[in-house]
């Protein structure tokens, strides 16, 4: 199921990899995120592309414009298939990484580069505590379409702007979607979820995936159930 991104947020490569080699060829990408990154660095992201799966390296990358270009474009070369910034850095970070990575002269092909729009974890209240003092879905809202000015492929964001996304972006702009819960799964601690299919059916392109899946006694069996709800 090529839409099932896996989150391996977990402490070492061993861990990861004994995931990996469960779920490997039945998803479309591994998520690796900053747990992981730190523990283990950029040598385990060449690792699980050498074994020719896809990586989705979520660094949600935030910071001056030039620091962020050049993390983007050494993201790059590692053979990821998506990677992140936040889209709160603003128009110009957004739009000189994009560009940069448009003009890489190399023959790899380029990943697709994804705004993070508003935590998954954060509700209206959370936002007013840091001087947003808008709504969550009015936020995203404004928060996908400057990253859509700025040129980049997709943003992430929530079940709960999935059908507001979906009306007023380009359809060529990707959705990458966590917070999802199959059915009885624990919500944790995020606030914003759905179910796989319902997601899905709201317009989501990717679903991210974490616990339901790798803190399974069984990682392949629920892998399964999830599909089997697809």
């Amino acid at each position: 199921m090529n839409q099932i991104i896996v989150a391996l947020d977990v402490d070492s490569r061993a861990e990861a990899l004994n995931l990996v080699n469960q779920l490997k060829g039945r998803v479309g990408l591994f998520k690796i995120g900053s747990q992981l990154f730190t523990s283990e660095g950029p040598e385990f992201v060449r690792e699980i592309v050498a074994q020719g799966e896809k990586v989705f390296l979520d660094l949600k990358f935030h910071d001056i414009p030039n620091t962020v270009t050049k993390a983007v474009l050494a993201a790059a070369a590692l053979g990821v298939s998506m990677l992140t910034l936040h889209t709160g850095g603003g128009l110009k970070m957004m739009s000189a990484a994009a560009n940069a990575l448009k003009q890489r002269p190399d023959t790899q092909e380029r990943p697709q580069l994804l705004g993070v729009t508003v935590l998954t974890s954060m509700a209206d209240a959370d936002l007013a505590q840091v001087g947003v003092n808008v709504a969550v879905a009015s936020q995203v809202n404004r928060l996908a379409r400057l990253a859509e000015e700025a040129g980049l492929d997709g943003v992430v964001a929530s079940p709960s702007e999935l059908a507001l996304l979906r009306g007023r972006l380009g359809r060529a702009m990707k959705i990458v979607t966590p917070g999802i819960r199959p059915a009885g799964s624990e919500v944790n601690d995020q606030s914003r979820i759905a179910t796989p299919a319902a997601a899905l059916q709201a317009g989501a392109d990717y679903l991210v995936i974490g616990r339901p899946i790798t803190a399974s006694s069984d990682p392949a069996a629920s892998l399964e159930r999830i599909l089997s709800e697809l």
